[in-house]
């Protein structure tokens, strides 16, 4: 199947909108529509109800998402997996879930780039549904997430504990201050956001929500305000004296998991990241 007719199925998809989806894709808008009914002749089917400045997917156009996707993914890790160096026999593809990279990852990727050999690493930031979606496909390698997964056969590695404190650009903040101040909602998992809701219900309504611990951060210097945010983030603020603590909250302790399958291909590659990510080889 040409994989340039799902490319403009799924901008359309995106974009509900023709004209939109051919200026995306660097096209003209009838070679766009020409595109997506050349799909729809190949598949039988039509994908999308055409209205004026309404555009919507049909059921089938609904169904071939997943399967785009799929397609897409698994021809850009072949066309990866064919063009490694003769240095670099094997990829291991990593996905990151939101926040992962701040709160952990971003100090060992050196290590784990140097404790890898002969490895080509490919690391993208993807929400839980499509961590799920690609290691169930095998497209994924390793995922790397606050949520453990839940898939059969694949095996749950706890890498390590992060730390969330209660931080504010004020001092002498309490928690029967709070309710008063400014607050920045970082999305750090579910379990995350059921405590929150079960324990933390006198905060107050955020300013921002944010699935980034980083613009929760610079938020916070720039604007001010409070939020939770991993303790290794703003150690260096706390000592400055720009960034403080505020009393009577305690920390909120998450856990980064690693998941992968059992019978994996690449298994050997992946349980020497682990070691790394563990920091059980730190190099």
């Amino acid at each position: 199947m040409d994989t340039d007719l799902l490319k403009t199925y799924l901008e359309v998809y995106r974009t509900r909108h023709f004209g939109k989806a051919a200026d995306n894709l660097f096209l003209t808008r009838s070679a766009v529509s020409f595109r997506v009914k050349q799909l729809e002749n190949m598949l039988g089917v039509s994908l999308f109800n055409r209205e004026r400045n309404n555009i919507q997917p049909t059921p089938a156009g609904e169904r071939l998402l997943e399967h785009a996707n799929a397609v897409l993914t698994a021809v850009e890790r072949a066309k990866q997996d064919v063009s490694l160096s003769d240095s670099q026999l094997v990829q291991l593809s990593l996905g990151i879930g939101h926040n992962v990279w701040d709160s952990y990852l971003n100090k060992l990727m050196q290590p784990l780039c140097s404790g890898l050999q002969d490895v080509s690493l490919r690391t993208d930031v993807i929400t839980t549904a499509v961590m799920s979606k690609q290691l169930s496909e095998r497209t994924l390698d390793i995922a790397l997430s606050f949520d453990p997964l839940r898939i059969d056969d694949i095996e749950i590695t706890k890498l390590h504990r992060v730390n969330l404190i209660l931080v504010a650009d004020k001092s002498d903040l309490s928690v029967n201050d709070i309710s008063q101040y400014q607050y920045v909602k970082v999305d750090w998992g579910t379990a995350f956001n059921i405590m929150h809701a079960q324990e933390l219900a006198y905060f107050p309504m955020a300013s921002l929500h944010t699935s980034s611990a980083q613009i929760a951060f610079d938020y916070l210097m720039s604007n001010g305000g409070s939020a939770f945010l991993p303790e290794t983030m703003v150690e260096e603020k706390l000592l400055q004296s720009e960034l403080f603590l505020v009393e009577g909250v305690e920390p909120m302790r998450r856990h980064i998991y690693a998941a992968h399958w059992i019978n994996s291909e690449r298994i050997d590659e992946i349980e020497q990241a682990l070691l790394v990510l563990t920091h059980k080889i730190y190099r």
